[in-house]
């Protein structure tokens, strides 16, 4: 399973979705990360706990005309992407 590290969160700051650090996590990590919406969606699903299957299923449901092979790579680029942000059970890496 994925989950997000403690102390890092999604907030809405106007239209834009950003992961933020805080409390102890702010002191390995100081900055914010935009998420776009598909970002957003993914670290919602992060958030209850998930996987790479899943959500290389969601990105099929959720886009028409994406293969298996383009959504492996683009939700690999996204947990690679905030990876200092996730904690990953020994299978999921």
């Amino acid at each position: 399973m994925i989950h997000a590290k403690p102390g890092f969160l999604m907030r809405k700051l106007g239209d834009d979705h950003m992961i933020v650090a805080i409390g102890e996590a702010s002191q390995q990590f100081n900055g914010m990360v935009r998420l776009n919406a598909t970002g957003a969606f993914y670290w919602n699903m992060i958030e209850r706990g998930t996987t790479r299957e899943d959500l290389v299923a969601k990105t099929l449901e959720m886009y028409d005309g994406v293969d298996q092979e383009t959504a492996c790579r683009d939700v690999e680029a996204f947990l690679q992407a905030i990876s200092f942000a996730l904690d990953r059970d020994q299978t999921d890496y």
